[in-house]
């Protein structure tokens, strides 16, 4: 199907009829999608952004002696983490549905990408929860934009999707990923217990209740094109 756009402008007072051609957000509403903080953008990466990320991912996303998770994604060389990327990213976007969804948003400091924040969700109609995770370059992290990133992508599920819950599951030896959770409120929720190989992991759930995201004082946030995306989240 081609999707053809027309406008009518006057030139020397001559009406006249042209063909615009359709940009990727008329087609995709989520490329319109963009999220900003103080310091950051958190939108879907146009294709050499995404090849620019894969190439971050490839350059280490954690130190050599770490884990963290529960995908063994990071495990081979810097090749394999840049088609992780890749064929991620394309996955989410190709199997999105209103029933199961997952929206990978590139992270971007003054158009330098930094890693990848991802909220996903299955039933939210009936469920109304989110889930959250995120990597960052091994260079950008410690500096805040974790956290940043992540109060962003809450405000687009808390204050323009309505939901009710955001959870996340984390090692419990992953401190710096389990103290950006805490301090944005999240609180424990139990514990799961996963198989990676011959080895059974322990990861901390935890759940911030839109209660506690709404006491809380952020710095502040804007989101655009979220009028056009929502029928693709079924609202």
């Amino acid at each position: 199907m081609t999707i053809l756009i027309w406008a009518v402008i006057q030139l020397r007072g001559v009406d006249l009829v042209v063909m615009i051609p359709p940009v990727l957000s008329d087609l995709w509403p989520q490329y319109g999608l963009t999220i900003f903080t103080p310091r950051l953008e958190l939108r879907l990466p146009r294709e050499e952004e995404l090849a620019a990320l894969a190439h971050l991912a490839g350059k280490g996303v954690h130190r050599a002696d770490e884990r963290p998770f529960l995908t063994p994604w990071t495990d081979g060389g810097p090749e394999d983490r840049v088609r992780s990327v890749l064929q991620g990213h394309w996955s989410q976007l190709a199997g999105w549905s209103v029933a199961a969804w997952q929206l990978g948003l590139g992270v971007f400091h003054h158009g330098q990408p930094l890693g990848v924040v991802t909220l996903r969700a299955r039933d939210f109609l009936v469920v109304r929860e989110v889930t959250t995770s995120s990597w960052l370059g091994i260079e950008h992290q410690a500096k805040g934009y974790g956290t940043e990133a992540r109060v962003g992508l809450l405000t687009l599920a808390f204050d323009h999707l309505d939901a009710r819950a955001a959870r996340t599951e984390v090692f419990q030896d992953n401190h710096a990923s389990q103290g950006v959770s805490r301090k944005l409120g999240y609180e424990h929720d139990g514990v799961s217990v996963d198989a990676r190989d011959d080895e059974a992991l322990v990861s901390d759930r935890l759940r911030l209740t839109r209660q506690k995201w709404t006491q809380q004082n952020r710095h502040p946030v804007t989101v655009d094109g979220m009028t056009a995306c929502r029928p693709m989240f079924g609202l």
